[in-house]
């Protein structure tokens, strides 16, 4: 049975959620699924914005029916072509054999890639700037180079200052119903997954995303249509996500405060992280934030590593290096451009090695990252001979803090 919902008049959402994907991109946790949007525009000309995922095929098909009802589908828009928008391209093509599609150079390319579909004299090849008048509606694209994909594009509509943002602005979310940021608990459910998604997916190209916002910065935004979770009408939460995604471009802390992982085997590296976040506390720090990275998502941790000016990483000598986990962390956190972050150690030996060494290593950057205090290097267990170290590296993580603006 159809589902569909009504944007404006003539813009009708016909995505769907997938509620059994449990790992977005076979890699992030999902709790409560993945929704997958896709829009319709009614005007002189009918024009399907992307597609969706192939979980969820059947229900979309029923939908682009339903809103066009009856009518003939002149265009589909191509903001993005990873496969969970551009899976049912070919069915699309099947039922509406007239359509245009609509893309720039790379978007044929990758088309061409992934489905052996032969269709060329379909194509509406379109460069960054061109329009598409539809009636009332005309439809300028900005092609947004890795702001995810190389090929990605968003496209606006000036009649009504709608913004198709392809995963931009996007979030971990399912649809429940409530179609609108403003509809739901903005601070407790989208928020945070808003995060998530954007580190996790857009965090390696800040500069990429500052250059899409500098492009859609003179345009009056008054909704935002992403190709994942709610939709943007709110002027606040409009506000809010363009803020966000300025000072997350910029890999901007968002709060003066500390994230500590640790990894510990038998729970003595994972006490001296829990001494320190005490003394943090004693000290005045506030929302410390502390993860056992064996028992925590790493996509969560990534996530708050864009939160937290300040970021403790606390491991175990493992096979005398680092423990595996924590390498793997820290390698995701500097391959997805982590940086303007104060860092510092704490390590545990019993029989030596070099985990100490591999993460400083990690962090040799001055541009990037700024090292704050001394490293806190404990054999096996926290002794009392410790605990002036933890205090001295608590001290100076606070006065660092002190330096932020």
């Amino acid at each position: 049975m159809h589902n569909t919902r009504t944007i404006k008049e003539d813009i009708i959402w016909v995505g769907a959620t997938d509620r059994t994907v449990r790992l977005f991109e076979n890699l992030f946790p999902l709790d409560h699924g993945m929704s997958y949007n896709s829009y319709v525009i009614l005007d002189e000309k009918t024009a399907l914005m992307d597609t969706v995922d192939s979980s969820v095929s059947e229900v979309y098909l029923e939908n682009v029916a339903h809103a066009l009802n009856g009518r003939n589908l002149d265009y589909l828009i191509l903001h993005h072509m990873e496969p969970d928008h551009c899976a049912n391209i070919q069915a699309i093509v099947r039922r509406y054999p007239e359509v245009m599609l609509v893309g720039n150079k790379t978007t044929f390319k990758f088309l061409e890639q992934f489905y052996d579909i032969q269709v060329q004299e379909n194509y509406h090849l379109i460069k960054d700037k061109d329009t598409l008048t539809l009636g009332k509606r005309t439809l300028q694209f900005m092609l947004q180079p890795n702001v995810h994909w190389p090929e990605v594009m968003f496209s606006y509509d000036s009649e009504d200052g709608v913004l198709f943002s392809a995963d931009a602005f996007g979030s971990f979310s399912p649809l429940d119903g409530n179609m609108f940021t403003d509809e739901l608990d903005f601070e407790h459910r989208i928020a945070d997954q808003s995060r998530r998604y954007y580190v996790n997916i857009l965090g390696k190209f800040g500069a990429n995303v500052l250059r899409a916002l500098k492009k859609i910065g003179d345009l009056p935004v008054k909704m935002i249509l992403p190709l994942h979770g709610p939709v943007y009408r709110s002027e606040e939460h409009i506000q809010y996500i363009t803020n966000r995604y300025q000072q997350w471009g910029n890999y901007e802390a968002e709060e003066k405060s500390v994230l500590i992982l640790f990894g510990s085997m038998y729970g003595n590296t994972g006490n001296a992280a829990d001494k320190l976040a005490s003394l943090l506390a004693e000290k005045g720090v506030k929302n410390i934030r502390l993860y056992d990275i064996s028992n925590t998502d790493i996509s969560q941790m990534v996530s708050d590593m864009w939160v937290y000016s300040n970021i403790v990483f606390a491991s175990p000598n493992y096979n005398g290096d680092l423990m595996y986990k924590m390498d793997f962390i820290i390698r995701e956190a500097i391959r997805m451009n982590l940086q303007k972050r104060k860092i510092s150690f704490l390590s545990n030996a019993t029989w030596g090695g070099t985990a100490l060494k591999t993460m400083q290593a990690y962090f040799d950057n001055p541009k990037n990252f700024e090292i704050v205090g001394e490293p806190v290097q404990i054999s096996s267990s926290v002794k009392e001979n410790n605990l002036p170290q933890l205090e001295e590296l608590a001290t100076a993580i606070v006065a660092s803090m002190e330096t932020i603006e």
